[in-house]
């Protein structure tokens, strides 16, 4: 099998590509390297023992991504390439439209003139908007409450339209919950830039020391301790679950949109507590002010990918906290 996978540098993105190697796939991956580092080759490769081939470039750039699919001649296209900070949206929601919908149109014209039907879609729980209720199936109604959720729900209605019967796409539509941890080797890791958008990221830095404190946003929800409660998901079952996808795609030639998550939510202070477990380091934390568009409770129905993939989650929260304080402990600085 070849994969052509979009984005692949990034935190997803990489951990996927060590699992498509790891099952025997030829990989090259296309990524502008605007939010990621050129040195996650090399980590990929000191794993799997093989470099996937790679490509910088812009999936808009329409000469560079016609050549790439003569060249390679992928089966499948995994797509991770997508701005993806929810506060940077809506400061910068023309730039977000341009490079998740109009990278995405771009991305499907280029497989479409190539003869390519098979895609992998990174999507987002941000689809549900704010849930009526938890755990969210996959019939739940959509709805988006910034432009990085909208960039994803109008990239769905697309590919939704474009493998339907006749259509030029099979597509397996991803909806991921909320990813943390790291390869168990330490290797390969989330390293965001500039203020991370999500918890751990913020966490594993106060432990290494490159952050005093964690902002822990609201603490009068109608929860268990008053936190935010989300549904974390180890990124190592993500890229399982992508692998799981493409085999679904060939096996049954149909389409497929199922939520990634565990099914249980854990609260910001209980992630804090069980990294605290897990590194034997104390995370300082104040309460600040709840974010704009921040939901009280968020997680999955996950037994659609059960049922169609035969996936399930299989690392707890303690392994997830486990893994991302062995990369960040031995990465205090990232890919830097």
């Amino acid at each position: 099998m070849k994969a052509l996978v979009t984005g692949g540098t990034g935190y997803i993105g990489s951990h996927t590509c060590v699992e498509l190697i790891q099952r025997g796939a030829d990989v090259l991956i296309v990524d502008n390297l605007c939010n990621s580092s050129p040195k996650v080759l090399d980590r990929i490769e000191q794993i799997t023992g093989m470099r996937p081939a790679f490509l910088q470039a812009d999936i808009r750039d329409d000469e560079a991504m016609s050549a790439a699919f003569a060249d390679f001649a992928p089966d499948v296209v995994l797509h991770f390439a997508a701005l993806k900070a929810v506060g940077e949206s809506t400061a910068k929601p023309l730039e977000y439209f341009d490079n998740n919908v109009g990278g995405s149109l771009a991305l499907f014209r280029q497989m479409q003139a190539a003869g390519v039907r098979k895609l992998v879609y990174s999507s987002s729980a941000t689809v549900y908007g704010d849930p009526s209720h938890c755990p969210i199936a996959e019939t739940a109604p959509r709805s988006a409450h910034n432009p990085y959720g909208r960039s994803k729900l109008v990239t769905e209605d697309l590919i939704a339209d474009l493998s339907l019967p006749g259509g030029p796409l099979q597509a397996a539509v991803l909806r991921y919950f909320n990813p943390v941890g790291a390869h168990p080797s330490g290797r390969i890791g989330e390293d965001p830039r500039g203020i991370p958008n999500n918890l751990m990221p913020f966490v594993t830095r106060v432990a290494v020391g490159r952050s005093t404190k964690l902002q822990v946003f609201g603490a009068d929800y109608p929860t268990v301790d008053g936190t935010g409660v989300r549904d974390y998901i180890h990124v190592q079952d993500l890229a399982r679950a992508h692998v799981d996808a493409i085999d679904f795609l060939d096996r049954t030639g149909s389409n497929l949109t199922v939520n990634l998550g565990t099914g249980r939510g854990h609260s910001v202070l209980e992630v804090v507590t069980a990294f605290e477990a897990a590194s034997g380091r104390t995370i300082a934390w104040e309460i600040a002010p709840r974010r704009a568009g921040d939901v009280a409770q968020c997680y999955a129905d996950p037994s659609l990918a059960h049922a169609m993939l035969g996936w399930r989650a299989e690392f707890d929260l303690a392994r997830m906290c486990e893994d991302a304080w062995r990369w960040q402990r031995g990465n205090p600085d990232g890919y830097a």
